[in-house]
């Protein structure tokens, strides 16, 4: 095995830069609610944010059904926007050369014209795949939300839903489209596996889809105590180690350091509570804490953990170890060193992990060759995992977004095309009926002009047969 490298002070001096440039208050520039299938103006959902009707200068079809439920799990949910053929919702952006958030929201409702739970379509957004052949009726949850950070450089994103051959219809219940905060994603992370650990570049580059959203050793967060508006889940059907942890709650203040981070990273409902590992006495102990993941196979997924030390009593006392599916990912890891020197003040780190087959991902924190006995030897807040796109640019299999266009169109081509022919078919036969009683009619049983020529009789001849 290569000799690990360890993750440099580089790395978070240009995170510290990049978040410095952050407003101390986020607000959006770019900032798209929309309750789709909704007439009224406004709707508030169970967070108590407001969504708009659903605005027809963001939609760029018209054969859509709007669909309603008489018992939904909040009012975002009662109506829904339906298509049989592709539809676009439109959004222009001011914000460009940066990543939105998009969200979608999805439940599979029911009414007497359309039946939601055999829905299976696929959705675009500006050259990314975002969904293929998705069935929201599958989820384990009635609700779905499907969350992506995708870059635009172009003054609109178009959300594109196809319907697939199988089902022929597609919906959303709602849409989210905000712009993200200029320190959520660094174009910098480290690359860890069994051979190497080193600095990767461009992942501003790519889109990421949410897959797992983790506060550790506390409660839900929705996204009212979230200044993004995310769901943190808590981390019990994750966590492996309950021998050697303790679970730490925090009842201060939460320092967001001028260059450091923002509240928007990560919100103080994730930084106020951590798991911890704490010596009682003079010996350390030799135990790591260890979090798994189910992923997608064949992805890189960007995994962010999360540290803020609230359970020291002081300033360097705290030095542990980070792995990431087992590798040593950062060694003697001093919180102090990157806060300067204040507690409680948060700190993530981004690691990349290319994909692989076996289909689940592992972190990790335990005590180091440095970690001092009688003081706490390991920490962790919170988890973060995202999918990356793949090189064609699609979060759901080896095919790209156009291919999935033309799929569709091919597949709607073999089904038209005969319909037109039958319908020119019919046409012409009843022009030519309607032509062929027309001349009886006039002509009837009268005799064939004796001066008519033989090059004029041809030329009826020709004029019938083309009727």
């Amino acid at each position: 095995m290569a000799t690990t490298k360890i993750l440099s002070l580089y790395h978070i001096s240009l995170l510290s830069l990049i978040a410095a440039a952050a407003a101390a208050t986020f607000s959006p520039t770019d900032h798209f609610l929309v309750n789709c299938g909704s007439s009224a103006a406004q709707t508030l959902d169970a967070d108590h944010r407001v969504f708009a009707g659903d605005d027809p200068r963001f939609l760029a079809s018209t054969q859509t059904l709007l669909l309603e439920s008489l018992d939904p799990p909040s009012p975002l949910y009662r109506t829904a926007r339906a298509v049989t053929r592709p539809a676009h919702y439109v959004f222009p952006i001011r914000d460009r050369g940066v990543h939105h958030l998009v969200r979608l929201h999805f439940h599979p409702l029911r009414d007497n014209r359309c039946d939601l739970s055999e829905a299976e379509f696929h959705v675009v957004a500006n050259g990314f795949l975002l969904l293929r052949n998705f069935r929201p009726s599958n989820a384990a949850s009635s609700v779905v939300i499907k969350e992506f950070a995708i870059p635009i450089d172009s003054g609109e994103l178009k959300i594109t839903f196809l319907p697939s051959e199988k089902s022929g219809i597609a919906f959303v219940n709602a849409i989210e489209v905000i712009t993200a905060p200029i320190d959520l994603i660094a174009d910098v992370a480290q690359l860890v596996d069994a051979e190497k650990n080193e600095r990767i570049y461009g992942l501003l580059r790519n889109g990421f889809e949410t897959v797992h959203r983790v506060n550790v050793g506390g409660f839900k967060v929705t996204p009212f105590n979230d200044s993004l508006w995310r769901t943190w889940i808590t981390d019990d059907e994750f966590f492996n180690s309950m021998e050697g942890s303790e679970t730490v709650h925090f009842g201060g203040i939460i320092k967001y350091r001028m260059g450091g981070l923002s509240r928007e990273v990560g919100p103080d409902n994730v930084y106020n509570t951590a798991r911890v590992i704490r010596s009682k006495d003079s010996s350390i102990p030799k135990v790591n804490l260890t979090w798994s993941f189910q992923i997608e196979k064949g992805y890189s997924h960007m995994v962010r953990m999360h540290f803020c030390d609230i359970a020291s009593v002081s300033t360097h006392m705290l030095y542990f170890n980070v792995y990431v599916n087992g590798n040593l990912a950062y060694e003697n890891l001093d919180l102090s060193q990157i806060t300067d020197a204040i507690l409680a003040s948060p700190f993530y780190a981004d690691f990349v992990v290319d994909g692989g087959s076996s289909g689940s991902l592992a972190v990790s924190v335990g005590p180091s060759n440095m970690s001092w006995p009688r003081a706490v030897d390991g920490i962790l807040n919170g988890i973060e995992i995202w999918k990356l796109n793949n090189t064609m640019g699609s979060f759901s299999g080896e095919v790209c977004a156009d291919s999935v266009w033309r799929s569709w169109r091919a597949g709607h081509t073999s089904v038209v095309l005969p319909l037109i022919a039958a319908i020119l078919f019919l046409l012409f036969a009843s022009v030519f009926l309607q032509r062929r009683r027309n001349h009886s009619a006039s002509t009837g049983w009268a005799r064939l002009p004796v001066d008519v020529s033989e090059s004029n009789l041809k030329g009826c001849n020709q004029l019938s047969s083309i009727k």
